[in-house]
Parts: C-alpha cells; sequence; structure tokens
C-alpha cells in the first residue's frame, strides 16, 4: 500500500509544479532576467551609443557625491513617509464607514473606487485641471472669493503637495477596498463580548478592530511603501520633478540620467539602489511581523 501512496503524492507534486510553472516563468523571463540584465549594465559607462564600458563600482561610486541623487532620495522618502499612512488612514475610515449602516453605501463605494480606474497619467492630468496656477480650478475658485493665487508650479512647497493630494486621492480607494474585505471577514462574536463588557464604539475599534485587521495592514504597508519608492507617472506629469529639483523622485531622475543624458550606466545604478531600499523594507517588514506573531 505504501508503493501506490507515494506514487500518488509524486504525482499530486508533479501536478502542482505543471500549475505554478507558468508563474515561474514569466517570473524568469518579466523580473529576474531584466534584473540581472539591470545590474550588468549599472556596472557600465554608457552614453546611448554603442556597447557600455565596463567600469566596475564608479557609477555607486558617484552616487554618493551626487546632490540630485541625495535630494531625489529625500524627496521619495518625505513623499513615502507623507502618502503611506494618509492614504492608509482615508482609507481605513472609509472603510469603517462603509461598513457600517451608512446611507447610499454602494454609491459612495463607486465613488471611492472610481480612481483605481483610470491609470496614474489620468489622475495626473486630472491633477493639472485642478493645481495648473494659471488656468487650475482652486486658482480660479480662489480668485472667485478673492483670495491669492497658489504657485502651484512654481514654488516647492505647493508642487510638492500638489502630487501628494493627486496620490492620496488616487490610493484611498484601493487601500479602502482591501481594508473593506478585510473588515467584512471579521466575525461579530469579539464584538459583541466588547460590547457586553461595556466597551463604547472607539475602544471596540482600537481594541479589536485594529488588532484583528493586523495582517491587512501588514499587506497594505508593504504595497503602499514599494508603490511611493517607484512613484513615477503623477509626478512626471504634474510637475516634472520641478521646480529646480523640489519634487524629483528616485525614478523620475533615474529617467531623466537613462533618456535625457543617455547615462544609461548611471540610471541602471539608480535603479538598483532602489530596488534594494524597497527589498530591506520588505524584509525588515515581514520580519518584524513574523516576531510579533511569535511573541503573540
Amino acid at each position: 500500500m505504501a508503493r501506490p501512496r507515494r506514487a500518488g503524492a509524486r504525482r499530486e507534486a508533479l501536478a502542482a509544479y505543471a500549475f505554478i510553472a507558468p508563474n515561474y516563468l514569466l517570473l524568469l523571463i518579466f523580473v529576474l532576467i531584466p534584473l540581472v540584465g539591470a545590474f550588468l549594465v549599472s556596472l557600465q559607462r554608457t552614453d546611448g551609443f554603442g556597447d557600455g564600458t565596463f567600469t566596475g563600482l564608479d557609477n555607486y561610486a558617484r552616487l554618493a557625491s551626487d546632490p540630485l541623487f541625495w535630494r531625489s532620495l529625500g524627496n521619495t522618502l518625505l513623499f513615502t513617509a507623507i502618502v503611506t499612512p494618509l492614504s492608509m488612514a482615508f482609507g481605513l475610515f472609509a472603510a469603517v464607514m462603509l461598513n457600517s449602516a451608512l446611507p447610499a453605501r454602494p454609491v459612495l463605494r463607486s465613488l471611492l473606487i472610481l480612481p483605481m480606474a483610470v491609470s496614474g497619467v489620468a489622475t495626473a492630468l486630472i491633477g493639472v485641471l485642478i493645481f495648473d496656477q494659471n488656468s487650475g480650478a482652486l486658482n480660479k475658485i480662489a480668485q472667485l472669493f478673492g483670495l491669492p493665487s497658489i504657485d502651484w508650479q512654481s514654488q516647492a512647497g505647493p508642487a510638492f503637495a500638489s502630487i501628494v493630494i493627486a496620490t492620496v486621492w488616487w490610493r484611498t480607494g484601493f487601500n479602502m477596498l482591501i481594508y473593506l474585505a478585510g473588515l467584512q471577514g471579521l466575525g461579530p462574536d469579539l464584538y459583541e463580548a466588547a460590547r457586553l463588557d461595556g466597551a463604547g464604539a472607539w475602544q471596540r475599534f482600537r481594541n479589536v478592530t485594529l488588532p484583528l485587521l493586523g495582517p491587512t495592514t501588514f499587506f497594505l504597508v508593504i504595497l503602499n511603501v514599494i508603490y511611493s519608492f517607484q512613484v513615477f507617472d503623477i509626478v512626471f506629469v504634474l510637475t516634472g520633478g520641478g521646480p529646480g529639483g523640489a519634487t524629483s523622485v528616485l525614478v523620475t531622475y533615474a529617467y531623466e540620467t537613462g533618456f535625457v543624458t543617455r547615462d544609461q550606466g548611471y540610471a541602471a545604478a539608480i535603479g538598483m539602489v532602489l530596488f534594494v531600499f524597497a527589498l530591506l523594507f520588505a524584509a525588515g517588514q515581514w520580519r518584524a511581523s513574523r516576531t510579533r506573531d511569535l511573541v503573540e
């Protein structure tokens, strides 16, 4: 009896490998091979024409003394630190509201999810219609009430604020959808027990809802931080990295370096640094979550 059982287990394992093989093949072709290629390019000095010249780690050494790189890195970290908690907080608030007996829930849910149906470029173009300092809707409204106009593209602070606002608006719907799925998967037993113990609405939210949404929050933190590290379309269309590099992030700087100045090797080095940052953050979050789960 052991032999047929072993043969059946082998057939099941082969069937499982056959099902996941296409995924691994796509991962190899579209992720791992380009990643290795980008690393090899980062070890070369290129001008966009002909083969590059192998220079070892020179491109990475250049990063250490490049003020534009450090400014773009700082902007990326600041953008991530603002957009991630804001979009997640708004998404959680909207999910809690839509999970309750709120009037017109389907309509409100559709309005919040609507930004997910458009691309980042389309979102940025909507942002241009709103934030353009010459013909944007916000400045037009300000003029109607006799308020001063804001130089959304000419001043560093307003320009950075415009990409943050546009991105938070775009990401809130996605975070709301994931949080709403997490909330609808929670059973009512713990809430009923907390209510019987005299816990109010805020205490139930703080001591029951938030801990139970821990895995969902962990998942969203990873996705939002990685997206914020890789933000490009909204910044490129809305501000172009200006004024004076005030909104330049790592991806827009890599784009300008690789496709404007045609230094693909240096651009690839910037991309590899970005990849390492995202990888280290994901690994750190996973380790912290695993340690917390073991302690609990």
